[in-house]
């Protein structure tokens, strides 16, 4: 089975990120948990970092990813 991924988006294209969704946790369960986790983080500490959001990702099972931002779809708009 192919790995299940999740993007994590953010405003700032540099902050973007990417990870694998643990294989015991369906895509919807998935995306609940971890916007708990980040709601968390978020009330523990407003001034939370990326690096901390995947910290606390990576210890309930999600892995980052690596990857390689590509060219923008579709056309710009003013």
């Amino acid at each position: 089975m192919a790995p299940r991924l999740m993007i994590l988006p953010s405003s700032d294209p540099r902050k973007i990120q990417l990870v694998q969704i643990p294989q015991d946790m369906e895509e919807h369960e998935a995306y609940r948990h971890a916007t708990g986790l980040i709601a968390v983080l978020e009330e523990e500490s407003p001034r939370y970092t990326s690096e901390q959001v995947l910290d606390v990702l990576e210890d309930h099972g999600f892995r980052p990813v690596e990857f390689v931002m590509g060219p923008e779809l579709g056309p710009k708009r003013p």
